[in-house]
């Protein structure tokens, strides 16, 4: 599992971090959770913490205390990866 994270901090410029195995095994860690169990929705709090981890791991200056990361970010947003058009359209006779 895989998520692209956009993350608005109160000051500074908006960057985008992904998670990897790394990231969502220090939150089922830290949850007691199971990964499987997003799919049955995903509060603020796990995204903001995969942004931490994954923001540290990404080598941006996070602070080192997650509750003060928390405090300096205005938002995070899970970015859209889907293709709109998966596949192409059918052919026609201009082709």
């Amino acid at each position: 599992m895989q998520l692209r994270l956009r993350v608005t901090p109160k000051t500074g410029d908006v960057y985008e971090v992904e998670t990897d195995m790394t990231v969502i095994v220090e939150w089922e860690r830290k949850y007691k959770r199971r990964a499987s169990d997003l799919a049955k929705g995903i509060g603020m709090e796990d995204l903001a913490f995969m942004a931490y981890q994954a923001a540290h791991q990404a080598g941006h200056t996070v602070p080192a205390v997650f509750d003060d990361f928390i405090k300096r970010t205005r938002k995070v947003d899970v970015v859209d990866q889907d293709d709109a058009h998966p596949t192409q359209g059918a052919p026609t006779d201009d082709n």
